[in-house]
């Protein structure tokens, strides 16, 4: 038990360690999507030749390499005479106006074509571009979209 002039005291110190914690862990200069896209094309550019990722920490280490496992499953999906090595283009629901990227985690789609992106505002760019948006993941009806695409599938 404390008297009531300590409390304040102790109230007040930690009052301000919360403050000074608070400002030491902002960001004031956060990066773009622009660099982000920049940074993780190149830490994934070091993954897919095998090298060390000295452009980028573990945790984003990581996710280029889920980045690099939807490019290479867009392009498997995507490939056809014109392009047969596949594309590095997808289709995800714009963010709220104004946003950069959405506050939820969102899928990424293969054509601006597919069910469920009829009747939104869609917006395209490469994978890496569809995980700065926060739409962070291939979806998982892969042949249906194929097929609403007109691109061939496996049989």
């Amino acid at each position: 038990d404390m008297d009531p002039k300590n409390k304040q005291i102790a109230g007040g110190v930690g009052a301000v360690l919360a403050v000074v914690a608070t400002l030491i862990g902002v960001s004031y200069n956060p990066p773009s999507v622009e660099q982000y896209t920049e940074d993780m094309n190149e830490c994934a550019l070091q993954i897919k030749g095998n090298l060390p990722t000295t452009a980028c920490s573990p945790e984003v280490a990581e996710q280029a390499q889920e980045i690099a496992r939807d490019s290479e499953a867009v392009a498997e999906a995507t490939r056809d005479a014109d392009n047969p090595n596949g594309r590095d283009i997808v289709y995800w629901i714009q963010p709220p106006a104004g946003a950069e990227k959405h506050d939820s985690p969102r899928v990424f789609h293969l054509c601006e074509d597919v069910s469920p992106l009829r009747e939104k505002n869609v917006v395209s760019g490469s994978v890496t571009e569809a995980y700065a948006a926060n739409a962070g993941r291939i979806t998982k009806q892969i042949t249906m979209e194929q097929n609403q695409c007109g691109f061939e599938t496996a049989e």
